[in-house]
């Protein structure tokens, strides 16, 4: 297993990560955090752990610096998001033992948004997308438009209101796509067995669409 601790110079400062390599990994998956989460994040780290026993690499990354993090504003910036996720992935294109290797997204919340508008930005070069409990509508209907990826949208069962807007994103999306409501989950999908159930999912896609190189 490949352990490194990522810093990544943006405009607006040092955003940091995380990233773990699986010896022959079949891919990896850059995760996106919503809105006041971080790489240390408990629910996108449980999944990552999930990835990497099925062979998946995962780099976590904050994509903000804790000045910005500390602004509402920001937070909701999905341009901003989007493009330190773009920063994120063009550092795991040249980085040793991940270059080469297909690239998979996963967002939460706000990070859905901007992992999907990165998927519309660079095609083929983003092989498939998972939104946990995430905010898709944010992407644009342009964007949710132009998205090749396989995407899979997974959503609590009582996460009323956040559902019709998955709902609503979903029927812009022109990819092979899969929605995934699971049952009693809030939006933190902190009730028993449900963060599983979204690990397994996630893995399942995951192992199905990263395996050709990109």
């Amino acid at each position: 297993m490949q352990h490194e601790t990522v810093s990544i110079p943006t405009p607006g400062g040092m955003i940091e990560g995380t990233l773990d390599l699986p010896t022959g990994a079949s891919g990896v998956v850059l995760f996106a955090h919503g809105s006041g989460s971080s790489r240390f994040s408990p629910r996108n780290n449980f999944v990552a752990g999930a990835l990497r026993a099925a062979g998946i690499g995962t780099l976590l990354m904050d994509l903000l610096t804790p000045a910005e993090d500390a602004v509402q504003r920001t937070r909701f910036d999905i341009g901003l998001l989007t493009e330190r996720l773009g920063l994120a992935a063009d550092w795991l294109a040249t980085a040793p033992g991940a270059k080469g290797l297909a690239l998979g997204l996963f967002g939460a919340s706000t990070g859905a948004a901007a992992a999907l508008q990165l998927a519309a930005e660079r095609k083929n070069g983003v092989s498939a997308v998972v939104s946990r409990g995430g905010r898709p509508d944010l992407a644009g209907q342009v964007a949710l438009a132009r998205v090749k990826a396989p995407t899979l949208l997974i959503v609590g069962g009582r996460d009323s209101g956040v559902i019709e807007l998955n709902e609503s994103a979903y029927l812009n999306l022109h990819c092979i796509k899969r929605i995934d409501i699971v049952p009693g989950a809030t939006h933190l999908f902190e009730e028993p067995g449900t963060l599983e159930e979204v690990a397994r999912l996630a893995r399942d896609w995951f192992r199905m669409h990263l395996a050709a190189p990109r």
